[in-house]
């Protein structure tokens, strides 16, 4: 099956002023994703990781550069069009799962597709997710992996054209981080969704189809990996 390009960066820079001093947190940065890549963003604290989500991902505008979703200059919109990009055509997953407590595992996720176009059957991904029997508890009823669980839930029903993961497995024991790890990559065959995943751990570059690896603000490597390992093989 021939990949499409979904998502283009062209030299994308972001710097903050602070005081006399201009802070380089992204500078020059450039790269592709395609209609159903797994990819994984790799490197330490600080080296431009969460920078660069937040502008692909629309809550942010870079100081230079520009980001395309498909035929779309995404750095070109309004206010009111970042949002609906950030509604329609992104979901999220943080590392601490951001999920309603107030509410069970199935309204939170309603409560994210209210608003969507496109929206995917909530109780279908929910099933796909491993929450069946779980979708009527509150997040206090549920283990660390399950609110994650949840967490992608809502970000996948929205269907949206990208997955932004960042350290999705950073607050979670090794074997719950590689069950969720399993998941993301189930979520990305299954429903065909690019998938990013941002983390400083560097055995989880070896699951990803393409891997960027960053320091300091700048993308020092790309490549590919032709036989991407199963999440239930890597060690950390």
């Amino acid at each position: 099956m021939l990949k499409h390009d979904i998502l283009i960066a062209e030299k994308i820079s972001k710097h903050y002023q602070m005081g006399e001093v201009t802070v380089k947190a992204l500078e020059n940065a450039s790269f592709k994703f395609s209609k159903g890549d797994f990819v994984v963003i790799l490197g330490p604290s600080g080296s431009g990781k969460s920078t660069l989500l937040n502008i692909i991902g629309g809550m942010d505008l870079p100081t230079s550069g520009k980001v395309y979703l498909r035929d779309e200059e995404i750095t070109k919109f309004s206010e009111k069009k970042l949002t609906e990009y950030r509604r329609d055509k992104v979901g999220f997953v943080f590392q601490f799962y951001n999920i309603m407590a107030n509410l069970t595992a199935r309204e939170n996720v309603e409560l994210a597709v209210e608003i969507c176009k496109n929206s995917l059957d909530i109780d279908k991904v929910m099933d796909e997710v491993g929450l069946s029997e779980r979708k009527d508890h509150f997040p206090s009823q549920l283990s660390g992996g399950e609110q994650q669980r949840v967490a992608i839930a809502r970000a996948v029903a929205k269907n949206p054209e990208i997955l932004l993961c960042d350290e999705p497995t950073g607050a979670l024991d090794y074997s719950t981080g590689v069950s969720i790890l399993s998941l993301l990559k189930k979520v990305n065959k299954e429903f065909n969704m690019t998938v990013v995943v941002i983390t400083h751990n560097a055995a989880i570059a070896e699951i990803g189809d393409k891997v960027i690896k960053m320091r300091s603000g700048e993308i020092v490597d790309i490549w590919t990996n032709e036989s991407p390992v199963n999440p239930e093989r890597i060690e950390w």
